[in-house]
């Protein structure tokens, strides 16, 4: 697993099937009942349903006569009539896309911060690169790169458009909470690991599910800076005010907190963890990506029922 601490320095996410499927006293008006079928399979379906899909790899896209890239994993089982959820994973400051594809040692059981082990060619994953290596969004060009990732990927891949989530670690849970205030409406859900407010919050009054995760002794983010960020969701979610208890220094473990009293669609979870600055919580033991916790929770806050529609 890549050191995350040594990084940072700075500021530190089935047309013949169906036809069979068919009874075979259907109505004369069988291009109807096509239709109705391929559609609850393809909910809230992209432009790209259908289509030839590309492969994965790196893919590049301008952004205000930029050249920005990303790299992107379509599942091996991949099919074009059906719809994917889109989940992008951001780095950390120092770190990269090929980080987030890679797993760093930890491998496939890491990479996209565990998503491609939980989703298992359930989900297409995406890992932007932030220029510089960070994510300044300085008058909100990271926010339009991502806007432009959605087109690329959306025009040839078949997405769910009401499932689309974004995930980061510290740098990359700023970008994540810059999302999650600007695009509340084009994102169902966000996973926040001991970020900050670094990348902005342009709009910011939107519901959105969101999950912290952060560590109670973190020196370079402080969790402080993890409430406030929840607390802007608690709020926009409708949330009621909930006792959210935090593990002691020296407890090892972790706590988690479903808020009660958001809106349906928009739950709001907290979980703090003894330990620092540092992505692979692990309880009693030190950080590891294949053995952490976090990978599970954060496919279970995005797969919930309450996210599904």
């Amino acid at each position: 697993m890549v050191a995350f601490q040594s990084l940072l320095t700075g500021l530190v996410v089935a047309s013949a099937a169906l036809v069979q499927a068919l009874p075979s006293s259907a109505p004369a008006d069988t291009s109807l009942n096509l239709h109705l079928l391929s559609s609850r399979q393809t909910a809230n379906p992209s432009p790209g349903c259908g289509k030839n899909p590309f492969s994965s790899g790196v893919r590049t896209v301008n952004v205000n006569g930029r050249n920005r890239q990303y790299t992107i994993r379509v599942p091996g089982s991949y099919n074009p009539n059906r719809s994917y959820k889109l989940i992008f994973a951001f780095h950390w400051v120092g770190g990269s896309m090929n980080d987030i594809s890679s797993g760093g040692s930890d491998r496939e059981l890491w990479s996209y911060y565990g998503m491609q082990r939980m989703a298992a060619e359930s989900a297409i994953l995406v890992a932007p690169q932030g220029i510089s290596n960070g994510w300044a969004n300085s008058g909100g060009e990271d926010i339009a790169f991502v806007d432009a990732m959605i087109r690329d990927i959306e025009g040839a891949l078949c997405v769910n458009q009401r499932q689309r989530f974004s995930l980061g670690f510290s740098y990359g849970g700023s970008m994540t909470f810059s999302v999650a205030c600007s695009r509340a409406k084009e994102f169902r859900g966000v996973a926040v690991l001991g970020g900050g407010q670094l990348s902005g919050c342009s709009g910011g009054n939107d519901p959105v599910a969101y999950l912290g995760i952060h560590g109670v002794t973190d020196g370079t983010l402080n969790i402080g800076m993890g409430r406030a960020m929840r607390d802007r969701f608690v709020k926009n979610n409708g949330c009621q005010s909930t006792n959210a208890p935090e593990p002691a220094r020296g407890n090892g473990g972790h706590i988690k907190t479903n808020f009660n009293g958001c809106r349906a669609e928009y739950p709001v979870t907290w979980i703090p963890f003894d330990g620092g600055h540092y992505p692979g919580a692990v309880d009693n033991g030190p950080e590891s990506g294949a053995r952490s916790w976090v990978p599970g929770e954060i496919w279970s806050f995005f797969t919930q029922q309450q996210l599904a529609n």
